[in-house]
């Protein structure tokens, strides 16, 4: 019983809490977080008596909402403005859409005053329409203008931003998706990709190319193509430079080392005997046994095959309208082979269990270098994606999508 009175009491509580968020909302102006919340519980279970509470906001909310954003509405379209456009139209649509959420729970009945809750619903199609309209030439008008004095590539992105609402909001309007490929195109960064091998090491094919796929690398943005096989067509904003400039590969080596071990071990028993050379017996009569230990011992060789690759790089950026270098990394890599395996001559009681499973493994082949030096590229590949994640490259430090 006081378990569900417990309940009880914690239900009713989380409920004034959010009737009280919502009464917050309202008094502060925040309408339609008031409405939101008041739809939720609502939409839960709108005969509920302890959701009174939300049909009485949620009245006064749409209310004082309806009222504020038709006088804001009315005071933009006295203004004349066509920049304001999208803010009338935006307006319009969320009074719609805000019906269209409540109208699903009429009626609201509001049980101490025998009625049900009133709500002046008012049909935009109309204003919507006509204001999408006037939008949508305002929109196509200024894209084309900015696409006429556009100088920079943030001009034309400007212009794409517009154009692509405007495809939104207006699908199939005059030449909207025409004039997007057009600001899309002249917006776009292009940078050129090169490897260059200053060393006396061949770099593996493979590893060149997953260096040169920035796809996989997930860095590829909207507004940048990097192009590893250059097009002539294509007039380059930026070289992306990777600059092999070492490639040390050690000899193949094999260090053996050689450990002895003792140890004592249970090596049968014997009968347990006193000072004057009797019998020790327990409790029943029985002859007691103790371990008999001896002590064995063990040489353990031990080998170790060891090559290792270390890669030295550094990459750069270079804005091509100057030659300069904007920005260049220091790269390095190594990648260590060590493999070890063991043999052993005496009793091999004595060695530990660390030590037993190197007994079972034999002497492998080594890796090729071209092997060694592709593995050392693995760790290189994600320290280049680290650097090209951090700089998103230059375009995207100058200009915004």
């Amino acid at each position: 019983m006081k378990k569900i009175l417990l309940f009880g009491t914690l239900l009713l509580l989380a409920a004034c809490g959010g009737v009280k968020k919502t009464q917050e909302a309202l008094n502060s102006g925040n309408y339609v977080s008031a409405m939101n919340k008041a739809i939720k519980n609502l939409a839960e279970n709108k005969t509920r008596k302890g959701h009174q509470a939300y049909v009485v906001l949620l009245e006064d909310a749409y209310a004082k909402h309806a009222q504020r954003e038709e006088e804001q509405i009315a005071f933009l379209q006295q203004d004349g403005n066509p920049a304001n456009l999208e803010s009338i139209y935006n307006k319009f649509v969320q009074l719609k859409q805000i019906q269209q959420r409540i109208r699903p729970l009429l009626p609201l009945p509001i049980y101490e005053e025998g009625r049900d809750a009133r709500f002046s619903f008012a049909n935009y199609d109309a204003a919507i329409l006509a204001t999408k309209n006037d939008l949508s030439e305002y929109l196509y008008n200024n894209a084309n203008g900015m696409l006429a004095r556009a100088r920079e590539k943030m001009d034309f992105r400007a212009a794409y931003s517009d154009l692509k609402y405007l495809q939104d909001i207006n699908p199939g309007y005059k030449e909207t998706i025409s004039k997007m490929d057009e600001a899309y195109t002249k917006g776009l960064e292009y940078v050129r990709v090169e490897i260059e091998n200053q060393t006396q090491q061949v770099i593996p094919e493979r590893l060149e190319t997953e260096l040169l796929d920035f796809n996989a690398f997930g860095i590829n943005s909207f507004w940048t193509e990097f192009h590893t096989n250059p097009l002539e067509n294509v007039t380059y904003d930026y070289a992306l430079n990777l600059n092999f400039r070492e490639i040390n590969i050690s000899p193949e080596q094999v260090n053996e080392k050689q450990i002895i071990k003792e140890k004592q071990v249970k090596d049968g028993f014997e009968y347990l005997l006193d000072d004057n050379g009797n019998a020790v017996k327990d409790s029943l009569g029985n002859r007691i046994k103790v371990d008999r230990l001896k002590t064995v011992r063990c040489n353990f060789y031990q080998f170790t095959q060891f090559k290792s690759a270390q890669i030295g790089a550094k990459v750069s950026m270079v804005d091509l309208s100057n030659g300069q270098e904007i920005n260049s990394y220091p790269l390095s890599s190594e990648f260590v082979f060590e493999h070890i395996y063991a043999n052993y001559r005496g009793d091999k009681r004595a060695l530990g269990s660390d030590l037993i499973p190197f007994l079972d493994a034999r002497a492998v082949p080594f890796p090729s270098n071209e092997q060694m030096v592709y593995d050392a590229g693995e760790d290189l590949k994600a320290r280049l994606k680290a650097i090209m994640t951090q700089n998103q490259f230059v375009a995207q430090n100058q200009f915004n999508d």
